[in-house]
């Protein structure tokens, strides 16, 4: 069975978005009052957070937990995609509904001939 959580993904995000801030590993630790060793832990994905961790990161970095966790969690992944899918036809009328599925099918076919 596949791990539910993806703490290497959810580490490499965590640098991203430190990173965008202009954190050090020290600063971060500092604001969420963990050791700067338990940041690196995690950015390496050594370690997954807790509950309470992720919510100080996310208030602290002004990242939403749920893209924090996007590409951590599998199911949550391959929610979003077809949530975004969905959204793309709404409001398509039935002839512009067939023309982005013959697109996106196009699309698919040359990925897998470049491939």
């Amino acid at each position: 069975m596949d791990k539910l959580f993806n703490a290497t993904r959810f580490g490499e995000k965590l640098k991203k978005y430190r990173l965008k801030k202009h954190l050090s590993q020290m600063e971060l630790a500092e604001k969420i009052d963990l050791q700067t060793s338990s940041v690196s832990h995690l950015e390496n994905g050594t370690h997954s957070p807790s509950l309470e961790t992720l919510l100080r990161l996310s208030l602290v970095l002004e990242v939403g937990i749920d893209e924090m966790l996007y590409d951590s969690l599998p199911a949550v992944k391959e929610h979003h995609l077809d949530k975004d899918l969905q959204n793309l036809f709404i409001g398509c009328s039935a002839e512009e509904k067939e023309l982005l599925l013959r697109i996106l099918q196009t699309v698919k076919q040359t990925l897998k001939e470049r491939r």
